[in-house]
């Protein structure tokens, strides 16, 4: 194992991804020997927070790292650094810790460095080369879901099937709140969906399109709920924007005559996810109803940007409605 190493997550990490990050990180260092009390924590600050310090280059919150890196441990252990947010460094600060990890004794310390960004370009290049790389996916539901059943299964605990899907529906990809969940459950405890949906009452952070996906398949109960937990932490503005976006891939996808020329009238490239799906549900839904969809979400964003607030969420679920009809009709009639 190298003594710099790279835990690089997803632009869009939530808690799930960034629990992981560290779990993988707290892993690598165990493994290199390094004690968990002999851990330093450097917590970068965003790049436009804090002034540097009596130095002139480091900020008070990065400056801990040169004593880690220069000295190591008191008592000869491994040194262990775990830089959180690492894609916050400025350029001054990042090329101080380059000078300081070519410096360092590679059998006295191990450097982790967390991002879930760009790191300055010099010291990116820096620890490519000293270093080693572990890049953590975004966490989908359906990753979700086997870690679950794995964690229910080695916990012995007794939820069956509907617990555990209602347990996704509170907590989506967010394994850590999912992990905390857990504990308020004891070995042999029957735990039913009603239990679960009475106890924990939050919403999952979710992205837009497993709304959308609920909506292209014409599942007006799913879609709905997924509404619903969106609209605990998004605006209705934002998913009009993203249905928009959709709706419009939609209509070109109906009327390019092959994948190609759709991604070139949607600037991309025809490998592109979004591309390649609305290729391939092109036929799914008619000319009148992608022209009804475009009405009516010309009608809601209007009353959205007009109307009282009081006004929104009906106005999203009516229009939810309509969109599973339109898109999802069509084909459960021809099932």
């Amino acid at each position: 194992m190298k003594y710099v190493i790279h835990v690089k997550g997803p632009s869009d990490a939530g808690p799930g991804e960034r629990q992981e990050m560290l779990e993988i990180s707290r892993r690598l260092l165990a493994q290199a020997g390094v004690e968990r009390s002999g851990v330093v924590r450097i917590d970068v600050p965003s790049r436009g927070a804090e002034d540097p310090g009596q130095g002139g280059v480091l900020r008070p919150a990065v400056e801990p790292i040169v004593p880690a890196l220069q000295s190591g441990s008191l008592f000869g252990d491994r040194q262990g650094i775990e830089i959180l947010d690492a894609h916050s460094l400025q350029a001054a600060e990042a090329d101080v810790i380059i000078e300081l990890l070519e410096a360092a004794d590679p059998a006295a310390v191990t450097v982790v460095f967390l991002t879930t960004g760009a790191m300055p370009a010099r010291l990116a290049k820096a620890v490519r080369s000293l270093g080693e790389t572990m890049e953590v996916k975004k966490l989908r539901e359906r990753d979700a879901a086997d870690w679950l059943s794995g964690e229910i299964r080695d916990r012995k605990l007794k939820l069956n099937a509907d617990a555990a899907a209602a347990l996704l529906q509170r907590f989506g990809s967010d394994v850590a709140g999912l992990s905390q969940a857990l504990d308020q459950f004891s070995p042999g405890e029957a735990v039913t969906r009603d239990d679960v949906l009475a106890r924990f009452q939050n919403r999952p952070d979710e992205p837009m399109w497993y709304y959308a996906d609920a909506v292209a398949d014409g599942d007006i109960a799913e879609a709905l709920r997924r509404l619903a937990d969106f609209l605990v932490h998004g605006h209705p503005l934002q998913l009009m924007g993203f249905l928009e976006s959709d709706l419009r891939r939609k209509a070109l996808a109906a009327a390019a005559p092959n994948l190609e020329t759709l991604a070139e009238w949607l600037g991309t490239q025809p490998k592109s996810f979004p591309v390649q799906k609305a290729w391939r549900r092109r036929g799914s839904t008619s000319d009148t109803d992608l022209q009804r969809a475009l009405t009516a979400l010309s009608r809601a964003d209007q009353l959205l940007k007009t109307a009282p607030e009081d006004m929104h969420r009906v106005t999203m679920e009516r229009l939810t409605v309509a969109l599973c009809l339109w898109y999802g009709g069509r084909a459960r009639r021809a099932g």
